[in-house]
């Protein structure tokens, strides 16, 4: 699809792009990028386009669900305070448990947000709290999705309640 770069600052034009490859957002004056119209169509016909998004846009909540639930992984895109928003991360871990990476602190301290991530993404237990990795059902979890988990349990008694019951159930 061509793109006139000519027209990047032509919301109607840019509008019309977008709705037909989200990507071309990356091509889009910088106003543009921050327009709440032109960056929702963007996101809704391609997540991945939240990475060309101004920052206002990634700061906006709508805009960064809509990209989450269809893509999962953008949550790296966010802003610091959406980062912080238990809603858009449990979404995005619930897709990505990866994306716990990008979560505030606060939240990867949240049982049910690292709960949720690490029951599709054993690994990510490294990003834990470590009041979370001493969790026996959190880090059971971890274990069970991705056995090497285990190097990350922040406890030794509770590493070795885990071991043992992964033992039982073999």
């Amino acid at each position: 699809m061509e793109f006139d770069k000519e027209k990047n600052d032509d919301k109607e034009y840019v509008l019309s792009m977008v709705k037909q490859q989200g990507s071309l957002l990356d091509l889009a004056s910088e106003r543009l990028k921050d327009d709440k119209e032109v960056v929702m169509a963007a996101v809704t016909q391609d997540g991945n386009a939240l990475e060309f998004a101004g920052s206002k846009m990634r700061n906006d909540k709508e805009v960064v669900l809509t990209s989450i639930k269809k893509v999962g992984w953008t949550a790296c895109y966010v802003s610091k305070k959406l980062a912080d928003d238990k809603e858009v991360i449990l979404d995005a871990v619930k897709i990505n448990g990866q994306e716990l990476y990008y979560a505030s602190e606060r939240l990867r301290d949240d049982k049910e947000v690292v709960l949720t991530a690490v029951t599709n993404k054993g690994l990510i237990l490294k990003y834990a709290s470590k009041r979370l990795r001493a969790d026996k059902k959190i880090a059971l979890a971890a274990v069970k999705s991705d056995k090497r988990a285990l190097d990350y349990i922040s406890d030794e008694d509770i590493k070795k309640q885990v071991k043992e019951e992964l033992e039982n159930q073999e």
